[in-house]
């Protein structure tokens, strides 16, 4: 009897000393990770705001000017930045009312087979490489946007828009669905007891129900198409000023970052990329920050 009881003590010990290393494993790994974030923005941060050491180069041109002539001394961004968000507005425009419309349908109206089949082909889109969807765009909607609208090119923000919803729909057609599938039924048959049909249940019940959710997979859809960079280069044209068609050429903050890439390190160019680093990093984590308040009142 001794024995046991000396037997599971020893047991008892042994796993008090596995759950405390498992806890610091657990905090030292989130600490490093931490680390390496803020690590990271520090560095680009300090690299990028030594761009207005260069008198040339002041805040109120960077942030409210489009002319970009590094050559010239003008380092306007506003036109990347600008760029960036319509290109990004563009691209949900076009995706949400798709993805939201498929989330319903798989998740309300699609019989358990068709599911099945229509979950993982949307998964499937997640995994293709961003320079595939960037030749799609360049054989095909450049062509087209040419012709839809003559006198222009093709490239431009009408390409990067379409091609970035293409994009961002499985992700925010994923987490919709969850967002559906989770809800509790009785919200559904509690509609249908009170008379309503399926569309008026999914309008005016289950939808609002499942907003929080479907607001987190916008969210998640938009911090990928903001941050996209290969597609976009390859369908955008590339040049620095604000476009005044759906088909003519301009630029993006991430397209700019990979033209001009190649700049000395150190150079006010060179800065002005890292400026603009900065500028995506702060938003992708204010996207992040959102994700979470929205999660928070979700579950509240």
């Amino acid at each position: 009897m001794t024995a046991a009881k000396e037997t599971a003590g020893a047991l008892n010990a042994m796993r008090r000393r596995t759950d405390r290393m498992m806890h610091w494993l657990f905090v030292g790994s989130a600490v490093f990770v931490s680390l390496i974030i803020f690590g990271i923005i520090l560095f680009v941060g300090k690299q990028g705001l030594q761009t207005f050491a260069d008198p040339q180069a002041g805040i109120a041109e960077f942030f409210f000017s489009t002319n970009w002539t590094p050559s010239e001394g003008e380092y306007g961004a506003a036109g990347f930045i600008l760029g960036s968000f319509l290109v990004t507005g563009l691209a949900l425009l076009l995706a949400v009312p798709v993805a939201v419309g498929g989330a319903v349908f798989m998740a309300k109206i699609a019989p358990n087979w068709m599911r099945e089949i229509m979950r993982p082909a949307a998964d499937l889109f997640v995994g293709i490489p961003s320079v595939v969807y960037g030749l799609i765009g360049l054989l095909i909607f450049v062509p087209w946007f040419a012709k839809t609208f003559p006198g222009e090119p093709g490239f431009g923000v009408g390409p990067a828009a379409v091609i970035l919803a293409i994009m961002i729909l499985p992700t925010i057609l994923s987490v919709s669905e969850d967002a559906l599938r989770s809800l509790p039924r009785a919200l559904e048959e509690a509609s249908y007891a009170l008379g309503a049909t399926r569309w008026q249940t999914i309008r005016k019940v289950l939808l609002p129900a499942a907003l929080p959710g479907i607001l987190t997979g916008v969210i998640l859809g938009m911090g990928r198409a903001i941050g996209e960079a290969m597609a976009v280069q390859m369908v955008i044209g590339n040049a620095p000023v604000l476009p005044k068609g759906l088909g003519e050429p301009t630029s993006v903050l991430t397209t700019q970052i990979v033209k001009e890439m190649a700049s000395i390190f150190g150079t006010t160019v060179n800065n002005s990329l890292f400026l603009m680093s900065l500028i995506l990093l702060l938003v992708s984590l204010s996207l992040i920050l959102v994700i979470r308040i929205v999660a928070r009142r979700r579950d509240a």
